[in-house]
């Protein structure tokens, strides 16, 4: 057994390189590869594959929804194969975390919902599949991606303990807080009834 010393300065590495490969904006250098303009100028004014969707490039926006999902597969697959479970857990949670607040942007990110269910695919692929169904369900139903996201954050948790992968749920249930509260002002535009559609290019 490594000392406790060296046990925690691995997970410090595995956060830090969690970290750095969430905080890689898919959305922004696509944008900007593809001519799409500055997202920052665009829609919402988000990172993600939404806002990517509202310059009318949906390649780009598919490519982006891979990316920014991939790069929390990937934090907890390489943690996971080199430091354990504990290490693919802090990674995917730095990863989230780094797409949120990346350090390149001035820590102005996006929401964190690909990266969230990229990650969750990786380190239990039954609640990560349950969680894609739900946003893919209620996206389906409402055309409103910020209630699909919301929906499939809030449920993981639930289906995490259906499922059997109680090692998850402490996760899940904190990423779930985060993207809540990072979709706050969603929700207030749900109450509303102003939240835009899936495609719908206008703010």
């Amino acid at each position: 057994m490594p000392p406790v010393e060296s046990a925690a300065s691995l997970l410090v590495v595995w956060a830090v390189a969690g970290y750095l490969l969430g905080s890689v904006p898919f959305g922004m250098v696509l944008a900007r590869l593809m001519g799409l303009g500055n997202l920052r100028e665009i829609g919402s004014g988000n990172i993600g594959a939404t806002n990517v969707l509202r310059t009318g490039n949906k390649a780009a926006a598919a490519l982006t929804l891979l990316l920014d999902g991939g790069k929390g597969a990937a934090a907890v697959l390489l943690a996971r194969a080199m430091a354990g479970e504990g290490a693919a857990q802090i990674a995917g949670l730095a990863a989230f975390a780094g797409h949120c607040y990346p350090v390149w942007l001035g820590f102005r990110g996006g929401k964190g919902v690909a990266t969230f269910l990229g990650l969750l695919l990786a380190l239990a692929w039954p609640v990560g599949i349950a969680a894609c169904l739900t946003w893919l369900a209620t996206a389906a139903a409402a055309r409103i991606s910020s209630l699909a996201a919301l929906a499939a954050a809030v449920l993981a948790p639930f289906w995490a303990l259906l499922l059997g992968h109680g090692v998850v749920v402490a996760l899940s249930l904190c990423l779930a807080a985060l993207i809540v509260w990072r979709h706050r002002g969603n929700v207030e535009r749900l109450r509303a009834g102003t939240e835009p559609r899936i495609g719908q290019k206008d703010k």
